[in-house]
């Protein structure tokens, strides 16, 4: 009779192992990858490029641009209003990089060629 009741354990423990699994793929399928700047890519021109768009955290931002020229740092509020680099910012040089997104204000610039202080950053808000 033990033996019965720890075979119904042991399927409970599968089941809940089973299910948080599929929760697990669940919001990884839920996340969507957004192509900053759409067909122009991340440039001058890239700021406005989150306007109407409802962006979730998971989600994840992908930044497709010429490496020689541009790079993508995620920064905090005093970076970001001064277009400066603190210590600790993430900087991406690839020229198609992959960045999820955290809930709350997500804010990236490029910081070649006075590029920032042109422009060239932007807050994206992920609920």
């Amino acid at each position: 009779m033990a033996g019965g009741r720890g075979g119904a354990r042991r399927g409970a423990v599968v089941a809940a192992a089973a299910l948080a699994v599929a929760c697990c793929c669940m919001g990884v399928a839920s996340a969507a990858p957004y192509y900053v700047g759409d067909g122009g890519g991340w440039s001058l021109s890239s700021a406005s490029w989150p306007n109407g768009k409802q962006f979730r955290a998971g989600d994840v931002l992908v930044f497709r641009y010429n490496p020689l020229i541009h790079n993508v740092v995620a920064v905090g509020e005093e970076g970001y209003s001064r277009c400066t680099t603190p210590a600790g910012s993430r900087t991406y040089e690839s020229g198609n990089d992959a960045v999820r997104l955290a809930r709350g204000d997500n804010r990236f610039m490029c910081t070649r060629l006075y590029h920032c202080n042109f422009g060239m950053k932007m807050v994206v808000n992920a609920a």
